[in-house]
């Protein structure tokens, strides 16, 4: 039953994120490149700078999704007096 109303606390987060890694992404990029970050599908790019704005890309995306929904699972927990999720991490 959590999960169920966890759900669209979790997907208005992670649109959240998206937008704000993004955002931050354009941002950091200026410091590499005062050009727009390249894409796969451009013909005439090099490889060490696609290889660059994808990981820095991946990098922030997963950073700035992870830090939101921790942040959204915590406001939720205040709230409902339940953590939408696992308590703590399994021992390996």
């Amino acid at each position: 039953m959590i999960k169920l109303l966890f759900r669209p606390v979790s997907i208005l987060g992670g649109l959240l994120a998206g937008l704000l890694a993004r955002r931050t992404f354009a941002l950091l990029w200026r410091f590499v490149d005062d050009q727009k970050p390249p894409k796969p599908d451009q013909r005439r790019v090099s490889l060490g700078k696609l290889a660059l704005a994808l990981s820095l890309e991946g990098a922030v995306f997963r950073l700035v999704k992870g830090v939101v929904d921790h942040a959204s699972r915590r406001s939720f927990a205040g709230l409902t007096g339940r953590w939408p999720g696992e308590e703590d991490p399994e021992p390996s």
